[in-house]
């Protein structure tokens, strides 16, 4: 089970595509939770089963308390890692994070080619500190993986990036498949199409099974699918987890089921984390998998689940409504 904590909305970077709309650095954290209420949120999350804690943003480097922060989750059992832009981890911030008892880094990197990376982060020195981040890591014994956003103008980079992924020692690497919501709802035209979607989980897959790392595509759960039709074993054996075993908490306490959807389980300043796990009308829906249209008839409903934050962007909210992100799913509906 993992929870994902926006621990805060301020960011160093402008990014395109961010789900957040995070704000800039010297942004008010004035409704943001408190080291206390972090604390108790920490104690509650660990009390509720959940065993690796995201801390996440925004840029989570920026909380001047995150290393007391991390320490607390990892007295409390749980195995803290992090999303980051990765351009704050000086060799400091890496011993330090190490020692607090960090088990991870995320790292976001979008493209090889420095001018399109730091164009889409927005900051003409993103590449650079990002890959200076990197080698923080390394030198301080912290693993990290490596995050790239997927948009048609850096698809074909992608199973370079793997490689890359691998050159530079990470333990994994995730593509996650652009979402518009946020910021990304202005640039939905870069996101692949459903065929080309296809296509390209089919070449992540085959790729995964040459590199020594694990591969991940995220916020694209028919790579399940994928994996089990071309006979590729995998880790991962639930694609959409939003609700049934993750949920995410924003920097002013709300819980809701992913980062991109906005169906709001709980407030934290009313209810304990714990209690809105377990008794929150949004989850429980959710864990029926009762969806609707090509989803509900699908065979592979219980394994991949559709993207639930899809099926709300395009169908007005409906989150049990139909994933139409997806070949297969279409095949079924012509097939009626």
């Amino acid at each position: 089970m993992i929870v994902s904590w926006m621990t805060t909305n301020r960011c160093n970077l402008k990014c395109q595509h961010c789900y957040q709309d995070a704000e800039g650095v010297d942004a008010s954290t004035e409704n943001e939770l408190s080291t206390d209420e972090a604390k108790t949120l920490i104690d509650q999350i660990a009390r509720s089963g959940f065993k690796i804690m995201i801390f996440s943003g925004g840029e989570p480097l920026l909380r001047e308390d995150i290393f007391e922060l991390v320490a607390h989750a990892s007295s409390r059992g749980l195995r803290p890692v992090f999303g980051t832009n990765g351009m704050l981890i000086t060799p400091e911030v890496a011993r330090g994070l190490k020692k607090a008892g960090a088990a991870a880094l995320g790292i976001s990197l979008d493209s090889l080619d420095e001018g399109k990376h730091n164009a889409f982060r927005g900051d003409p020195h993103a590449f650079e500190l990002t890959l200076r981040g990197m080698e923080s890591c390394r030198e301080a014994g912290l693993p990290f993986q490596i995050h790239t956003t997927i948009m048609d103008w850096n698809e074909a980079e992608l199973l370079d990036l793997m490689d890359f992924a691998v050159e530079q020692e990470a333990i994994a690497h995730y593509q996650f498949f652009l979402i518009p919501v946020g910021r990304g709802k202005y640039i939905e035209d870069t996101a692949i199409k459903v065929l080309e979607n296809e296509d390209l989980l089919r070449r992540i897959m085959d790729k995964s099974t040459e590199v020594p790392i694990s591969c991940k595509p995220t916020c694209a759960p028919q790579f399940v699918r994928v994996a089990r039709q071309m006979g590729i074993d995998t880790r991962f054996t639930r694609g959409c987890l939003a609700g049934i075993s993750y949920c995410i908490i924003s920097p002013e306490g709300i819980v809701r089921p992913c980062a991109y959807m906005m169906e709001e389980a709980g407030d934290l300043r009313k209810q304990g984390f714990d209690e809105i796990w377990e008794t929150s009308e949004v989850f429980a829906r959710l864990r029926t998998q009762d969806y609707s249209g090509s989803c509900g008839d699908c065979e592979y409903k219980d394994g991949c689940g559709g993207c639930r934050a899809r099926a709300a962007y395009y169908h007005e909210g409906d989150y049990m409504a139909a994933d139409e992100y997806c070949a297969h799913g279409k095949q079924l509906l012509e097939a009626l």
